[in-house]
Order: C-alpha cells, then sequence, then structure tokens
C-alpha cells in the first residue's frame, strides 16, 4: 500500500514538519552552521517529553531521516553541511 502525499508534496515531509517526538525550530536544515543545527536539535530531543528513544538517538534520527528523505533534491553544499551537523551531534552528546 503506497504512503498517502499530503498538500504539501509528500509525507515525509509532514513527518519533518510535525514530529511528534520532537518540535523543531522551523527551517533548521536549510540553516548553514553546522554547529547550530546540532545544538537546535540538541534542545529539541533534550526537552522531548514526547520522544520514545534517548535524545541522542532523537536527534540523530530526525537529521539522518530528513537526509536520506531529500534524496536527490537536497543540495551538494547543503548535505554537505548536514553531514557535518552529525559530527556536531556526536560531539555535543560525548558520542565521538
Amino acid at each position: 500500500m503506497a504512503q498517502q502525499t499530503s498538500a504539501s508534496g509528500n509525507w515525509s515531509a509532514r513527518v519533518t514538519r510535525e514530529s511528534s517526538a520532537l518540535e523543531l525550530e522551523a527551517g533548521v536544515f536549510t540553516w548553514h552552521d553546522p554547529r547550530k543545527i546540532a545544538q537546535s536539535l540538541k534542545r529539541s530531543a533534550d526537552t522531548s517529553t514526547r520522544r520514545k528513544s534517548p535524545p541522542f538517538r532523537s536527534a540523530m534520527s530526525m537529521l539522518v531521516f530528513y537526509i536520506n528523505r531529500s534524496g536527490k533534491s537536497l543540495d551538494e553544499n547543503q548535505k554537505r553541511i548536514l553531514e557535518q551537523a552529525k559530527d556536531e551531534l556526536r560531539a555535543l552528546y560525548g558520542k565521538g
């Protein structure tokens, strides 16, 4: 059974926008500062009362989900920034 599309284009955009686990800052994945992106995701994950996983895992999962679902439509420069944000997120949580 195929996923239904929303008015905004597809279900993954809706998940990113309306995540029940994390309340993301508007446009967080379009920012150009990997550290700022990571700090925002950490803040969202640390303060969430609805997430089911530990904060690090929730934040990283949302970031990876966005990268994977953006696919070829994600600008190469922005993809590089988001990949760097993963490293920043690991550092913020002391995971590497």
